[in-house]
């Protein structure tokens, strides 16, 4: 899934969910997965369960390559934490998602842009990497010349909930991560096996 440019409705009615959050998606209810055989498909093996895991895991951060995947996968491992908190958060922590969570984008690949083009302060200064790592304290906001843009104020208005470890100042444009979350409290867009997806990497990378 690295470096995907197809149609992202695709990806989510592979997997049922509306992973990315868009207004519209025609496939999503469809009876079928895609493809001519959709619906003739047979039992997938350990294996292609286990990759099925990683590219849910992978598309519902806005379809983070695979190298940055086995990157976080391989720091998990060598820390003194549990493998798969640690994998997680490297996911929930990173800059993009801070913003979506945040409400400051009504998607993923909304925040992607919004950081990427300079929108997105860290502590008073312009942070423009999207896996840039979000510690505890850090304080994200919105530079304010861009606090008028349109699509910024609409998704705080939105009625999205915010995850229990994030803090946020919609009047101020601002919010932080109070603490490091844990694996429950992680709002994944759908069920994802982290454990099996750590057990896959440890195999093939």
């Amino acid at each position: 899934m690295a470096r995907y440019t197809g149609p992202k409705n695709r990806i989510a009615r592979r997997f049922g969910v509306n992973i990315f959050g868009t207004l519209r998606n025609p496939l999503l209810h469809k009876p079928n997965p895609p493809g001519m055989h959709g619906a003739k498909r047979r039992k997938k093996s350990d294996y292609g369960l286990q990759l099925d895991e990683q590219q849910k895991l992978r598309a519902s951060y806005g379809l983070v390559s695979r190298k940055k995947t086995v990157s976080y996968f391989k720091k998990a491992a060598s820390s003194k934490k549990s493998t798969p908190l640690a994998f997680a958060r490297f996911f929930e922590c990173r800059l993009d998602t801070v913003v979506y969570r945040l409400k400051f984008a009504p998607t993923i690949f909304g925040a992607h842009q919004l950081v990427a083009h300079g929108h997105v302060l860290v502590n008073g200064k312009k942070v423009d990497i999207r896996s840039f790592q979000v510690k505890p304290g850090m304080v994200i906001s919105i530079k304010p010349k861009s606090q008028n843009m349109a699509i910024i104020k609409k998704s705080l208005e939105s009625s999205k909930d915010i995850p229990e470890f994030l803090m946020n100042d919609p009047e101020k444009f601002s919010g932080q991560m109070e603490i490091l979350p844990e694996l429950d409290q992680i709002p994944f867009a759908l069920p994802i096996n982290v454990p099996l997806i750590c057990e896959f990497l440890s195999h093939t990378s």
